[in-house]
């Protein structure tokens, strides 16, 4: 018989999410996967009955009082299990009556759904960045040298016309090619390596905020919603900067656009995560920022590509403000995530707070 130290051990090491139940359905253990997973400490809800861990009626919890009285253990899929901190979480679990102990046990075991799910959709959206990087360096190769050719020429043509006047003509020329090279270096995005400092996630926020309160004077409500104990993180400064502010700005122009909407308002909130998967790699700690606004979102024919270049709902826009935020934020080794209804537009923006040297692109 193995001691008990080292199969608590085992539960601790494990991956999935396990709790032990009382007959009353009391919290006896949980090991740092649930804790992770419901968001909670163990500690602290050992004793509680479970329905506290969640807003769930209390009715939901009579399949786990039929198993303690008819033994049977029974499985359930794609869940949705909604905690006590507001979150919607979709999950399997297994309910399994155990006896020991001259007592009767509940084991449940959760297997999170949702982030298979996400980690399949990152996977795509990475992989479908990278794609849109290629082509549009491509591209962008394509089209800056026939216009250095077309601009030179223009300059060539000028000093030869007889009439002075006539250099309006190779002026538009000259001009018209320096505005699309412009377009297309910002299609390419910075042309830097993010200068890395350890900088406060707020300091990004807060400028963000100063700068949209100072263009929309009072117009639109600017709300925060921060936790002060997210450590620093390595990045740049400028670019995460300006990363955000396309993102508040589009929900900026998209408020005051829209005379329907009635008190706009756009939320900024953090809050870190842990364990957290970014493409190939799980970080030990996460900065979650998200930016909410109440406007009358984005069409539904364009929220799956809005991420790509030349792409927006407006049509003023010039399509790449939000493909520069995500490849600022990739150069950060982070991820961007959009979801959209009307009356509510939420950017989610997940920045790793861990540094490893060498990791500067």
């Amino acid at each position: 018989m193995l001691p008990n130290l080292f199969l608590r051990q085992i539960l601790d090491n494990l991956t999935t999410a396990v709790l032990l139940l009382d007959a009353d359905l009391q919290v006896n253990y949980m090991n740092p996967a649930a804790e992770m997973l419901l968001e909670v400490s163990g500690q602290r809800v050992t004793g509680q009955r479970l329905d506290s861990l969640f807003s769930d009626s209390v009715e939901s919890l009579q399949p786990l009082r039929n198993t303690l009285a008819t033994g049977s253990p029974f499985t359930k899929r794609e869940a949705q299990l909604n905690l006590s901190n507001g979150q919607a979480l979709i999950a399997d679990y297994s309910v399994t009556p155990v006896s020991a102990e001259e007592r009767n046990w509940v084991l449940l075991e959760l297997l999170p759904r949702d982030r298979l799910l996400r980690i399949t959709r990152e996977e795509a959206q990475l992989s479908k960045q990278e794609v849109t990087r290629i082509l549009v360096r491509g591209l962008a190769h394509e089209i800056k040298n026939p216009l250095g050719g077309i601009r030179g020429a223009a300059q060539l043509l000028a000093r030869e016309l007889p009439q002075p006047e006539l250099q309006d003509y190779t002026d538009v020329i000259i001009q018209e090619a320096d505005r699309l090279r412009n377009l297309v270096d910002r299609m390419l995005g910075p042309y830097r390596p993010p200068q890395l400092s350890r900088i406060n996630i707020h300091e990004i926020t807060e400028r963000v905020c100063s700068l949209v309160e100072a263009e929309t004077q009072g117009d639109l409500q600017l709300l925060r919603d921060y936790d002060p104990s997210i450590p620093d993180l390595m990045g740049d400064r400028e670019q995460l900067i300006q990363a955000v502010l396309n993102i508040v700005r589009n929900a900026m122009q998209a408020l005051l656009a829209e005379p329907a909407t009635q008190h706009g308002q756009i939320t900024l909130r953090t809050r870190t995560l842990r364990q957290f998967t970014i493409g190939p790699r799980r970080h030990r700690l996460v900065c979650r920022l998200e930016i909410f606004d109440n406007g009358p979102g984005i069409a539904p024919g364009i929220v799956d590509s809005i991420f790509y270049p030349m792409v927006s709902g407006r049509a003023d826009g010039t399509g790449l403000g939000l493909s520069i935020t995500q490849n600022i934020v990739t150069r950060h080794h982070g991820l961007i995530e959009c979801e959209s209804v009307p009356g509510c537009t939420v950017f989610t923006l997940f920045l790793p707070l861990e540094f490893t040297p060498g990791e500067e692109e």
